[in-house]
């Protein structure tokens, strides 16, 4: 099991040197979310500043941007960070698409099996000079004048990771992509019964096996270092539990109640009112508390043979990535 860093913030004088830190700390990859900066200038400020770990997105958002441009800043990025990057690609929800980037809704896991393909298509035509041709109900793709093509790159064309919340997308990933990204908002119990079997079924559609791909989650943690890291931690799950796409989630745990009520909370801007909903048995679902020997070792006993990365806070590794019982708890989990 590798650990990962998640990072949300920007790029900055100081990107390049806290990822030195992080890698030289054991950290396995450093991801960018897409939440209130572009995730691919992360990536490119640490390019030259690591030479081992992984560095990707986890996730920048697909469509707001055309598979072209999502091609040319992938193939540059797997250069700049020679045979590093990961392309961490992930839908966004109906309101965010339409109203906040003023584009047209479509079926998701369509347009994303659209996506990847297209994607692919013109890799495949940079790296073996061939013509570009690639049809579906998204994207025409046939036009690639010499002046437009990159030479070709090195190394091979970067790994494509979906997120997903629910079967459809996580099937489509086992399909077309190499691994998933699982929202923190997500229980061992959910990913057994739900995305597993989704993407075994869209790996045997592509032929392939488990050991083909790769299973990374995002873990919700509360640091027992901090001062009411609990309450914080409840907020956030109060949060995501309000949002009708994370409901399946919580029906799998006979929970789903819960989502309708908190989203009435959303309405009435009660914000402050949400965290009291959420008790400790559904706060310990998604979170993991204690102090950081302990939360790594509830990391290794929670997901241990589900899933195959976990990406912990910048900030917890920041903190406590130091001396030799930090690297004898990682390398607990990585065994177990």
């Amino acid at each position: 099991m590798k650990l990962n860093a998640a990072a949300h913030g920007g790029p900055d004088e100081n990107l390049p040197e806290l990822a030195r830190r992080l890698e030289d700390a054991g950290c396995d990859g450093l991801y960018f979310a897409e939440i209130a900066h572009d995730p691919f200038l992360g990536v490119a400020t640490c390019a030259h500043a690591t030479s081992r770990m992984a560095l990707g997105t986890s996730i920048a958002l697909a469509f707001p941007r055309g598979p072209t441009s999502l091609a040319y800043t992938s193939h540059d990025l797997q250069i700049a960070t020679r045979g590093r990057f990961v392309l961490g690609l992930g839908p966004q929800v109906k309101p965010h698409i339409e109203r906040r980037f003023g584009l047209k809704w479509s079926d998701p896991v369509n347009r994303m099996r659209d996506l990847v393909g297209a994607l692919r298509a013109i890799w495949h035509a940079w790296n073996t000079g061939g013509p570009l041709d690639f049809e579906s109900e998204c994207y025409r793709l046939s036009l690639m004048p010499p002046a437009f093509r990159p030479p070709p790159s090195p190394y091979p064309s970067p790994p494509i990771y979906l997120a997903a919340v629910g079967p459809g997308m996580a099937a489509l990933a086992g399909e077309v992509a190499d691994g998933l990204f699982i929202h923190a908002f997500s229980t061992p119990q959910y990913v057994r019964s739900v995305l597993l079997p989704a993407v075994e079924q869209g790996l045997r559609r592509s032929g392939r096996s488990r050991a083909d791909f790769q299973f990374c989650h995002s873990q919700f943690l509360a640091d027992g270092t901090r001062a009411n890291a609990r309450e914080a931690a409840r907020g956030m799950v109060a949060f995501y539990a309000s949002t009708p796409d994370y409901r399946r989630v919580l029906d799998v745990h006979g929970l789903g109640a819960l989502q309708p009520k908190l989203r009435a909370l959303t309405r009435e801007g009660a914000w402050d009112r949400m965290s009291r909903e959420i008790g400790d048995d559904v706060l310990d679902l998604f979170c993991i508390a204690g102090t950081p020997d302990e939360i790594l070792a509830g990391i290794a006993g929670r997901w241990r043979g589900l899933v195959d990365q976990v990406s912990l806070p910048v900030d917890f590794w920041t903190e406590h990535a130091a001396g030799p019982a930090w690297a004898h708890a990682c390398e607990a989990v990585r065994n177990a």
